[in-house]
């Protein structure tokens, strides 16, 4: 796993202030380790006070789905672009 950027060590720091457990916080931003799905998270969380971890994990697991959505989206607009590319020479 790449190391965490600032606003994943951001969100770290929203996570322990609400008091959630300390491994349970590094294991969120281990995984929310860009910024892009730190701030979704933050956002998330800013809608709330508090929330059961279970709630947590589960829209760390959405964030993630949609960032993986989003890039095999773009890799296969890559591959198109290429297999046109090949077809219009």
């Amino acid at each position: 796993m790449k190391p965490r950027t600032p606003k994943s060590m951001e969100l770290y720091h929203i996570l322990m202030k609400r008091g959630y457990p300390q491994e349970f916080c590094e294991q969120i931003t281990l995984n929310l380790n860009t910024d892009w799905t730190a701030q979704r998270m933050i956002g998330y969380l800013s809608h709330y006070q508090k929330l059961p971890m279970e709630e947590v994990v589960d829209e760390m697991l959405a964030i993630l789905s949609d960032r993986n959505r989003i890039m095999q989206k773009h890799e296969l607009e890559s591959v198109n672009v290429k297999w046109n590319e090949y077809l219009n020479r």
